[in-house]
């Protein structure tokens, strides 16, 4: 691990948790954020409009 990424770490790691404790943290802490996020497209046309997007900006892309 490099200084930068540990001192990021540190910064974020409670006083008396671990790094293993921090990094169990933030991976339930994510885990919580995806779980609060699913669903929220349920019953709107806004999955396929970002499909379509998605299409559009791979085909701007390839315009270059």
């Amino acid at each position: 691990m490099d200084d930068e990424t540990h001192a990021a770490l540190e910064a974020l790691k409670g006083e008396d948790e671990t790094f293993d404790d921090l990094l169990s943290r933030l991976v339930e802490d994510r885990r919580e954020t995806v779980r609060d996020g699913a669903g929220l497209w349920a019953g709107t046309d806004a999955a396929e409009r970002a499909r379509e997007k998605r299409k559009e900006m791979k085909r701007g892309v390839g315009d270059r």
